[in-house]
């Protein structure tokens, strides 16, 4: 049994379908199950990795979990002790956390000292672990959406500064490859897409997608600030436009990771646009 976190998020929710379409039995944890879909082999629970005794019976029984902290980093409920005593306990032999790529690139950055806690908290666990550092996502251009059926228009700071954003698919694809096969522990995996790329050219692609014209207006630092900041912490709002508008060489260069995993090239922006389309319609 595999129990995966965060069940209902870009990542998990595809985890879980691969899972279960390989045969696996699957404990679904999310803090909103009732918008999950229904499958064979999945049993879904209300839940997250904040919850450390909430999640305790879903532990029961399994060899592996899936763990992404995802909006629980700033809970005070998401400690790294409780939780991995809770997998201790449970008897859980492999763990494959979901960190950032910015938890090395960064190693001070305050906005992720939290993952770099439950980092150091997995390697002193005594379970076998693989640790997954995305870079960018993919999805993150979800918050265009709006704006682009309302206006057909992108609105995003820093618009040429490119980086390797990564297809959730592809993180799910090596998480779940890391949860059912032996030779990934001990492993840190960077997952990046296949090649660099600015918002302006973000724009462009869904544009294409489309088969009509989206602008992209360039946003000041200030007022990115002012609307992340609606609905994420201060030192993560800052950290966040820290990357994206000057980012170390090791933050812009693509990795190999996905396809050493994997055995295929990682998917490029253009393949996540065509699937999630109709988002931006």
């Amino acid at each position: 049994m595999i129990v995966v976190t965060g069940a209902t998020g870009n990542v998990g929710r595809v985890l879980v379908e691969l899972l279960a379409g390989a045969g696996e039995e699957v404990v679904a944890v999310s803090r909103r199950p009732e918008a999950a879909p229904s499958g064979a082999g999945v049993r879904w629970v209300r839940g997250g990795a904040g919850d450390a005794a909430g999640i305790r019976p879903a532990l029961d029984g399994a060899r592996a979990l899936f763990l992404v902290l995802g909006g629980e980093l700033n809970f005070r409920g998401a400690s790294p002790a409780a939780l991995l005593g809770a997998v201790a306990d449970a008897g859980v032999r492999r763990i494959v956390l979901v960190s950032s790529q910015v938890s090395a690139t960064r190693p001070d950055a305050p906005s992720h000292a939290r993952l770099r806690a439950f980092e150091a908290a997995v390697r002193a666990s005594g379970r076998e672990f693989t640790i997954l550092r995305p870079g960018g996502f993919a999805s993150n251009a979800l918050a265009w959406a709006d704006a682009v059926r309302a206006e057909r228009t992108v609105y995003a700071p820093f618009g040429d500064v490119a980086l390797p954003v990564v297809d959730p698919a592809d993180i799910a694809a090596v998480a779940a490859a890391a949860l059912r096969e032996d030779g990934h522990a001990g492993r840190v995996y960077e997952l990046t897409g296949p090649a660099p790329v600015s918002p302006r050219e973000q724009a462009g692609v869904i544009a294409e997608a489309l088969g009509e014209e989206v602008a992209f207006v360039e946003l000041s630092r200030a007022a990115a600030h002012a609307g992340m900041a609606r609905f994420m912490p201060e030192q993560v709002v800052a950290g966040t436009l820290d990357v994206l508008g000057a980012p170390l060489p090791a933050e812009r260069r693509a990795s190999g990771d996905v396809a050493a995993v994997l055995g295929r090239p990682a998917a490029p922006f253009a393949a996540w646009v065509a699937r999630n389309r109709s988002a931006f319609a």
